[in-house]
């Protein structure tokens, strides 16, 4: 009896160790995409100047993105624009949940560049995610994000 006792405790442990290393490298992995997935916060109404390039987040249709965040409340109007003289460029602005709120491609002025206007119905964190058009690469661009004021 003692020999099955045994047996049974060993087992147990072999088991017990192995869900144990499953969970701490599921665990390890977890931690690692926290820190690899940093949006860049931006201030409200500043231009920024940026690389987008093969070090940023593959977008699994052969190109890559940056996402940034902004903290919008309900009923602000904002004004994205981004400009790249390097690539097809797409914005897109995404809810604190993860679904995408817009959308936009190429601007009313006949470019590649992308030009959206939205009105937040939501106050929270917003994502502004910035990246090429399919394999068209990458370089630089500048990013600005307009609050927009109704006039009295």
């Amino acid at each position: 009896m003692t020999n099955a006792f045994a047996n049974r405790f060993n087992l147990a442990l072999l088991f017990g160790a192995s869900f144990l290393m499953i969970n701490l490298t599921a665990t390890a992995a977890r931690g690692q995409e926290h820190q690899l997935y940093r949006p860049i916060q931006i201030p409200d109404s500043k231009e920024i100047s940026d690389n987008l390039s093969d070090k940023d987040i593959p977008t699994g249709d052969g190109g890559f993105a940056r996402d940034y965040t902004v903290q919008l409340k309900e009923s602000d109007q904002v004004s994205i624009d981004l400009i790249s003289d390097n690539f097809d460029t797409i914005v897109t602005l995404i809810a604190s949940d993860g679904s995408k709120v817009a959308e936009n491609d190429d601007g009313p002025d006949g470019s590649t560049n992308s030009l959206l206007f939205y009105r937040i119905t939501e106050t929270g964190k917003y994502i502004i995610r910035v990246r090429a058009f399919g394999e068209t690469g990458g370089g630089n661009f500048k990013l600005k994000v307009t609050r927009l004021k109704p006039i009295d």
